[in-house]
């Protein structure tokens, strides 16, 4: 009866933390054709469809995990299939009709929304990375996260940035500043209110904007205040090298990696996007592929009409998933803080581009992996591109997104419902669509 009485009165178990982190490849990925010699090796996407299948070199390094992640193909996001795949990085994560050209409006991106969820639980609501850092412009974004209005939200690039903002104790003034920035916030939104009443209607919708921003500002300066007196967690940084640059690209990626991996260990944030490189060959990202070698890492997608061409450009989507494949395998092996299983267990993971074959904006190349006790089934290929992908070098004349598709896509979206589901998110839509991807 004691011990029933205890079971009965004990604490609840705490949910576990649900954690998401998005990862985005530019230039899409080798797509030989079947008849082509390079097809057995270089070819991205695996041979074969559901749990038989084989990975290819590209993604070889990735067989350690293979009862943990799921490829995907034959997805890709409506609004974006007729565009030139190098405009499109901005919608990965929004699934909005951003167009090639002329007036441009993004939406709310996946992360944000999971952030919205579960950000008010940790210290920063979102961590939002890229190689390249800011912004960029629109349709050449540097970031995958965009806020509830659309607006691109600045990626950090610098790893000792990262870490200081992570892990480093905010000087005495801290507590000044902030109530400052609170004071100056009230004085700007007390001025803005007198102001409306003489503005035009499209003069009010462009200060509703601007005061959308300032109360997000409101939020985050309160939000800090909160967590000012709270200790930051201790880390071991001996073997992180956080004054690294592109110009090192390996170690670059892996410092970036870790980072991710330490702000989710210490559940400083549980949810993260890092652009790994711009479309279109803009930026210092386009150096990571010295890291194996080549010079520059756009131009491996217009060579594969030379000798060796496939094979130079899945060399270079190889080094990725070993990068990527190094990041997941540690969060495999490390057990779960204050929980049970393994990190990895409770993180989701999606990994992929915006483009497959030179410039098509259909059938993405994704990966997701983790996510198991959110009930994700892996081990599995899901093959719904059939055998009709779009491939084989460029030599002229039009390119594949510009020629008529053999089929049509599942709407990404789908999977990013699901996605939002499993992680705690009540809703039935995301970008327009209402479907789900329970093959997941």
């Amino acid at each position: 009866m004691e011990s029933q009485l205890r079971s009965a009165h004990a604490a609840p178990t705490p949910a576990a933390k649900k954690r998401l982190a998005c990862f985005y490849m530019p230039d899409g990925v080798p797509m030989p054709l079947a008849d082509d010699p390079a097809y057995q090796d270089w070819a991205w996407f695996p041979h074969g469809n559901g749990r038989q299948f084989t990975l290819t070199k590209c993604l070889e390094p990735l067989e350690p995990l293979r009862s943990e992640l799921t490829v995907l193909s034959g997805l890709s996001h409506p609004a974006a299939r007729s565009i030139h795949g190098h405009s499109n990085a901005d919608q990965f994560l929004t699934g909005a009709p951003t167009g090639p050209s002329g007036d441009y409006q993004n939406s709310i991106s996946l992360d944000q929304l999971f952030a919205a969820h579960v950000g008010d639980q940790t210290r920063f609501s979102s961590l939002v990375l890229s190689t390249d850092g800011g912004t960029g412009t629109p349709r050449g974004a540097h970031t995958l996260s965009f806020n509830r209005a659309g607006r691109a939200i600045p990626a950090e690039h610098r790893p000792k940035r990262v870490f200081d903002m992570l892990f480093v104790k905010s000087d005495a003034d801290a507590a000044r500043r902030l109530a400052l920035s609170r004071s100056a916030l009230d004085d700007l939104l007390a001025d803005a209110r007198s102001l409306r009443q003489a503005l035009s209607a499209r003069d009010q919708q462009t200060l509703d904007d601007y005061l959308q921003s300032v109360r997000d500002t409101e939020i985050k300066v309160a939000k800090a205040n909160r967590w000012l007196n709270i200790p930051l967690p201790n880390v071991d940084v001996d073997h992180l090298q956080l004054d690294i640059t592109p110009e090192d690209p390996r170690v670059y990626l892996q410092t970036m990696f870790e980072l991710i991996y330490l702000a989710f260990k210490t559940d400083s944030t549980r949810v993260v996007t890092y652009q790994i490189g711009r479309e279109n060959g803009v930026g210092v990202s386009d150096y990571l592929a010295r890291a194996v070698g080549f010079n520059l890492t756009h131009q491996l997608s217009h060579n594969t009409k030379q000798p060796g061409g496939w094979k130079n450009f899945g060399t270079y989507c190889r080094f990725l998933c070993e990068e990527y494949g190094r990041f997941a395998g540690k969060l495999k092996a490390t057990p779960e803080p204050g929980g049970e299983g393994k990190m990895l267990d409770n993180t989701l993971l999606l990994f992929g581009s915006a483009s497959s074959a030179f410039h098509l904006s259909r059938n993405y190349p994704l990966i997701l992996t983790g996510g198991k006790n959110m009930g994700f089934q892996h081990g599995q290929y899901l093959n719904y591109a059939g055998d009709s992908a779009a491939g084989g070098a460029w030599n002229g004349g039009r390119e594949p997104w510009q020629q008529e598709a053999a089929r049509d896509d599942l709407p990404l979206a789908h999977l990013f419902v699901t996605m939002l589901q499993r992680l705690g998110v009540e809703t039935e839509q995301f970008a327009g669509s209402t479907g789900t991807l329970d093959a997941v």
